[in-house]
């Protein structure tokens, strides 16, 4: 390849590379912007502001579940531990940490 040729195709790269860097800047910018602009258009009384309170709190019980139906012994017992845990202390944080910390050291020591 000659020298010009070989300089031409480096700045074809370049330029492509920064076509990419550019068009991923602006993708998460709109992204970003349209949580905003979506944001302030939900509504904060009635059905629909109850109903977008309670999603987290679904999400979080359809994986838990997900994850024991497809699980053995070490997550169910892990389910059962973060389960008391929860009723004795009433703290989500907490409650996570125990089940995950339950899960990993029963398939650590092999659960049964």
């Amino acid at each position: 390849m000659e020298l010009p040729a070989l300089l031409i195709c480096i700045e074809t790269i370049m330029t492509d590379n920064w076509l990419v860097i550019v068009g991923l800047a602006i993708a998460t910018f709109a992204i970003r912007m349209s949580g905003v602009v979506l944001g302030e258009r939900l509504p904060t009384t009635g059905p629909w502001a109850r109903g977008l309170q309670a999603l987290p709190g679904c999400l979080i019980v359809s994986l838990v579940t997900v994850l024991l139906l497809s699980g053995g012994p070490a997550e169910w017992i892990a389910g059962a531990i973060a389960l008391g845990v929860a009723i004795v202390t009433k703290n989500l944080p907490v409650t996570m940490v125990a089940g995950i910390g339950a899960v990993y050291l029963l398939r650590l020591t092999g659960g049964l």
